[in-house]
């Protein structure tokens, strides 16, 4: 056969024939969603008493009624009832997993953002206790510079004793000259 020459269209991308060329999927999140929230049903004490009350009420039905309308008799050992629980029993241990696995990679997101919270506060932490060291050190290098009262008070006195010295050498030195 001969290959047909069609018009190459440019306003359209490759590949793509339109929305109903397109095989819908469903989404893998709605799915682990929907997997997540029948594995946390099953696993509530209301779901237990449920499925107890449906078994027990399933088994006095067909123990207890007449043949006629037993649906699933005791003869045939509840061969209707062990499908239904193992048909639920199938599906529920996949979605269980399923549910798992989505909460083990939530977990996993979880401890790396932790790690990388405690790296920075770890950082953090560090760089604030350089800063204060450096802060204790500028402190104790003002500290030893630093001019109290009690310096100043004796700097002061030291150099008015240095004046009152000097004022009486002066007095010495002009006193003489008018003794000759």
């Amino acid at each position: 056969m001969a290959r047909q020459n069609r018009q190459i269209s440019l306003d359209a991308p490759r590949g793509r024939k339109g929305v109903l060329a397109r095989t819908p999927q469903p989404s893998r999140d709605r799915f682990g969603r929907f997997s997540e929230s029948f594995a946390r049903a099953m696993g509530t004490s209301g779901f237990l008493i449920g499925m107890t009350a449906f078994v027990f009420v399933w088994l006095l039905w067909n123990i207890t009624m007449p043949v006629i309308l037993q649906f699933d008799p005791a003869a045939t050992n509840f061969t209707l009832l062990t499908l239904i629980l193992s048909l639920q029993a199938s599906y529920a241990a996949p979605l269980i997993l399923l549910a798992q696995n989505r909460q083990d990679d939530r977990d996993r997101v979880q401890i790396e953002q932790d790690r990388q919270r405690a790296e920075r506060n770890l950082a953090d932490t560090e760089y604030l206790a350089r800063e204060v060291v450096a802060l204790r050190m500028a402190l104790t290098d003002v500290s030893d510079e630093a001019v109290t009262r009690d310096v100043l008070r004796q700097e002061l006195r030291s150099l008015l004793d240095q004046l009152d010295a000097r004022s009486e050498r002066s007095d010495h030195v002009d006193a003489r000259p008018e003794a000759r």
